[in-house]
């Protein structure tokens, strides 16, 4: 049995040059430096951003070196923002003029100025703490120049557009809307998710549209929400919606929706119910201190802040249209209780600001335009900074406190149900077959196995018992137990547990984590390519998408009528030739929208950015499915091992057996700082490439070349070598054209880059 976070199933193995992980790696300050044709773009910006209608100036961008073209540039922010100040927010939009233009799958980057944030870590770590229980934008640091002057160290967040849906939710072309008052001439005001009737005018001022329709979907919901919250689960993911209230809450995030219509974005998912993701965290840990219902909040309020504060309010359906169900209000509880223990009481996030600091300290000094001292940096993650209402309140002097109220609340004292000794049985499960789930339970009332077999779908309930009838043991023994039938996809589950007062979850993360049982069927996807340059050409040459079947059972099986598709919503999108599989057999499938080749061709691309694969039968039973995020090129996503296992990033194995894992590691200079491989160059080349690496220590180091199948094709390197600089040149003129591997090994650490012959 194995744990899953849903965000990251499939890409476990990332490879070594920069990833869409290490993008925003929280030991990575990026440099993003802008160059403009215009002298004068900071007027030029100002006059955009004056306009308010979001224009762009194009210019070309350098992140870490890799240039973009005619990007467009403007100013962003509200509060953050002001003409009169260097340091201003940017949104950096790389696919503005070219399309397909972006750093690993992000088209746009968002960079703040760290305004009213003395110590520099409040977003960073707020999305850091957000990303253990709901889908939240990965931040990390960027250092900005432009036209050569550098501005000084910003915080760079995800955005929260198409890429973000596609990887978090599954989808992209749903409604997305943005919480944001339109017109606001001072502080914020107005209440959050009010039904105002069904002109779409009447929510202008406090919504902003970012998909192409929406209007009549969120007054539907927001008319359900407060006329029939009865039937409200079925119109928003209610208990992502709960650990998004928990999470704001306790992190005192008063400039968002729990006391503000602004800062957060809401998404329709596939099955019709609408996400909360969280934006714009730079104001929490109690910077933003004036509440609407409360007025201003002092050093005392916003530690004893409560957990149900606009519980009673109608103009905050967000809160008193929900937290008013006991189960949901019980629900809450845990969820504030897993992120206080996993965080706070433990200490945890105090540790992780300091090694956020202690990364950014040199870059800290080193920014002319920031908003305050250095002395401020380093005192105001345990001290107030400022005063009167300019005053920012010490992260740990909030955090320590407030963790100690709320612990001793009536609501978070209560005796929750345990669980203990979640399993299945047979441990290997096979379609159609029955697959019995047991617990054991003290201080409960109600038990449920929560399920589905659909990465992003609904979770079901289903009781379990006790009655010794279930597989559980003696009836009252504390063993609960309940069956499923399997179908032909992955089975995902918690269990939940409630008593009169409380309730339980395991694991305590559910529902963003859960664990998942691997159903082997016979026909399997078992390896594709969504980025094919120069690893496998088809019949004609053609380096193009692939997908790759495989056949467990010992019979051929017939594929004539199946389908496949990229879109769940169009399942027969391409139909199978009558096609044999042979037993134990492998059937490629290319993925490149031309049908009058020889051979298979399906009439839909795979994108390289991440979508689904599905594969169903004739009468379109969904026989296997794969979710993938961003790919890289020349390389595959396969299942290990082969047939039966989990998918992870691979050496292509076209038509064979999945057996190579490439196990890559991160530049371990970010890591260990001892050791620094540099990409081969040039890259491509024909004859000699050169290989540059730096170790830190005397070692032992071995660096080879391989080709696509994991053969050694040379040893440059085998010896003791002294801590230095070395570089050496390899000769490959005798060697075919295509995609090879250079891996450097240093005391049994490996580093693996990817070179081109020519």
């Amino acid at each position: 049995m194995r744990k899953h976070l849903t965000l990251i199933i499939f890409c476990l193995a990332l490879l070594t040059d920069v990833t869409s992980q290490d993008f925003y790696d929280i030991n990575t300050i990026n440099t993003v430096e802008i160059t403009f044709l215009e002298s004068n773009w900071d007027q030029i910006l100002d006059q955009y951003y004056a306009a308010g209608d979001e224009e762009r100036l194009v210019g070309t961008v350098s992140i870490n070196g890799q240039v973009f073209d005619s990007a467009g540039i403007r100013y962003k922010g509200n509060s953050t923002y002001n003409a009169n100040q260097v340091k201003n927010p940017l949104n950096i939009k790389l696919d503005h003029i070219i399309d397909d233009q972006t750093m690993d799958g992000y088209g746009t980057l968002k960079l703040a100025n760290v305004y009213k944030d003395p110590s520099f870590v409040r977003e960073v770590l707020a999305y850091e703490i957000a990303r253990k229980y709901f889908p939240a934008s990965q931040a990390n640091f960027t250092n900005v120049y432009i036209n050569g002057t550098h501005l000084g160290l910003y915080t760079s967040d995800q955005s929260v557009d198409k890429f973000f849906m596609r990887t978090h939710i599954g989808s992209d072309e749903n409604t997305r809307v943005k919480g944001e008052l339109t017109s606001s001439g001072g502080p914020p005001t107005g209440g959050v998710w009010e039904y105002y009737g069904e002109d779409s005018a009447s929510y202008a001022n406090y919504y902003d549209m970012k998909s192409d329709y929406g209007w009549d979907e969120l007054i539907d919901f927001l008319a359900i929400l407060n006329n029939n919250n009865t039937d409200v689960d079925e119109s928003l993911n209610t208990d992502r919606h709960l650990w998004f209230l928990a999470f704001s809450n306790l992190l005192v995030n008063l400039d968002g929706p729990i006391n503000n219509p602004q800062n957060y974005y809401l998404y329709k998912d596939d099955n019709g119910r609408f996400n909360p993701i969280p934006w714009d965290l730079n104001e929490s840990f109690g910077v933003f201190t004036f509440h609407q219902s409360l007025g201003p909040m002092g050093t005392n309020q916003l530690q004893q802040f409560s957990p149900f504060t606009n519980l009673n309010e109608s103009e905050y359906p967000i809160i008193s249209k929900i937290l008013t169900n006991d189960t949901y209000r019980k629900m809450y509880v845990a969820h504030m209780r897993t992120i206080l223990e996993e965080n706070f009481a433990n200490g945890l996030y105090e540790t992780r600001a300091l090694e956020i600091q202690d990364i950014i300290d040199a870059d800290v000094q080193a920014d002319q335009n920031k908003f305050y001292t250095y002395s401020n940096f380093t005192s105001n993650l345990y001290n107030q900074v400022g005063g009167g209402p300019q005053s920012i309140i010490g992260i740990v002097q909030l955090m320590d406190t407030r963790t100690n109220y709320i612990q001793t609340l009536s609501d978070f004292q209560y005796d929750s149900p345990e669980i203990a000794n979640v399993a299945h049985q047979p441990e290997n499960v096979s379609p159609l077959t029955e697959v019995w789930f047991t617990a054991d339970l003290t201080n409960t009332v109600d038990v449920y196995l929560a399920h589905r077999s659909n990465t992003h779908g609904i979770f079901e309930k289903t009781v379990m018992y006790d009655d010794g009838n279930h597989n559980d043991g003696q009836a009252g023994d504390g063993k609960y137990g309940v069956s499923l039938i399997a179908g032909s996809t992955d089975i995902q589950y918690y269990i939940y547990a409630e008593n009169t007062d409380a309730v339980a979850f395991s694991p305590v993360r559910a529902e963003y984590e859960f664990y998942d049982i691997s159903i082997t069927s016979d026909l399997v996807i078992n390896e594709f390519m969504a980025d094919n340059e120069n690893a496998v050409a088809d019949q004609d040459g053609e380096f193009d998408d692939w997908i790759e079947f495989y056949n467990n059972s010992d019979t051929e099986v017939s594929l004539g009528g199946y389908y496949l598709t990229d879109d769940a919503s169009e399942p027969d999108q391409w139909v199978f030739p009558d096609t044999i599989i042979d037993a134990g057999g492998y059937l490629i499938v290319w993925a490149d929208k031309d049908e009058d080749q020889d051979g298979l061709h399906a009439n839909f691309k795979l994108s390289a950015s991440g979508e689904a694969i599905l594969l169903s039968n004739p009468s379109l039973g969904l026989i296997d499915q794969v979710n993938y995020l961003q790919q890289k090129p020349d390389t595959t996503t396969g299942r290990y091992l082969n047939g039966v296992g989990d998918f992870t990033q691979m050496l292509p194995t076209f038509g064979y057996e999945n057996s190579n894992i490439l196990t890559i590691f991160d530049e371990l200079e970010t890591r260990t700082n001892t050791i620094v491989l540099k990409q081969n160059y040039p890259n491509p080349f024909d004859g000699v490439t050169n290989i540059d690496f730096v170790i830190k220590e005397n070692s032992r180091v071995v660096l080879t070349v391989q080709n696509l199948v994991g053969e050694n094709i040379a040893t440059i390197v085998d010896a003791e070598l002294a801590a230095n600089k070395h570089s050496y040149n390899w000769d490959a003129s005798n060697v075919k054209s295509g995609l090879y591997f250079y891996s450097l090994n240093v005391d049994g650490a490996t580093i693996v880059k990817k070179m081109i012959v020519k």
